[in-house]
């Protein structure tokens, strides 16, 4: 099945707020297209899954977060990261997977997937 993976990067308002947007509107009509979709938040982006810091787009980024994952859609981050940052168990108990990124960009290209970053 094709697949598409929102891969937010960029911590700025407009990436992290609009790259999780964007997942949720594919994520409405990817069943009928049969599509798959999947979020990879790293680097600067997947710090403000802390949501430590940050103002309203930060707030919104985890609230879009949240939401993917309650309606079934993987959203993944990096363990290395998540482990340095002490983030780990919080991050596994929202419902992220966490996995090694250079593993998860090679499985993105072994399954063809069509990767967008924000």
């Amino acid at each position: 099945m094709p697949k598409t993976v929102i891969h937010v990067f960029h911590d700025d308002d407009d990436s992290l707020a609009t790259g999780t947007r964007v997942a949720q509107r594919i994520h409405e009509v990817a069943a009928e297209n049969g599509v798959t979709v999947e979020v990879f938040c790293f680097g600067p982006a997947q710090r403000r899954l802390a949501g430590a810091s940050g103002g309203e787009a930060v707030a919104t980024f985890n609230r879009q977060i949240d939401e993917l994952i309650a309606r079934g859609v993987v959203v993944g981050a990096c363990v290395n990261a998540a482990r340095a940052d002490g983030t780990e168990g919080a991050l596994l108990q929202r419902g992220l997977g966490l996995h090694v990124a250079r593993d998860e960009f090679l499985r993105f290209t072994l399954e063809q997937a069509t990767v967008i970053t924000f």
